[in-house]
């Protein structure tokens, strides 16, 4: 149950990322469009990390 919430975290994360990277492209705001790549980027590398620590 754990991973299975940990995943649906991620899947948030992402989408929070994904959305900053759209709005911050739709206003011409790099500084968000940053935040919405380190965010992806991030919940990417925590993802990865949980799915070695679970094996």
């Amino acid at each position: 149950m754990k991973s299975f919430l940990a995943v649906v975290a991620l899947l948030l994360v992402v989408a929070l990322g994904v959305a900053g990277v759209v709005l911050g492209e739709a206003d011409d705001s790099p500084g968000l469009q940053g935040l919405g790549v380190l965010l992806v980027i991030g919940a990417v590398a925590v993802g990865v990390r949980i799915g070695r620590r679970v094996r």
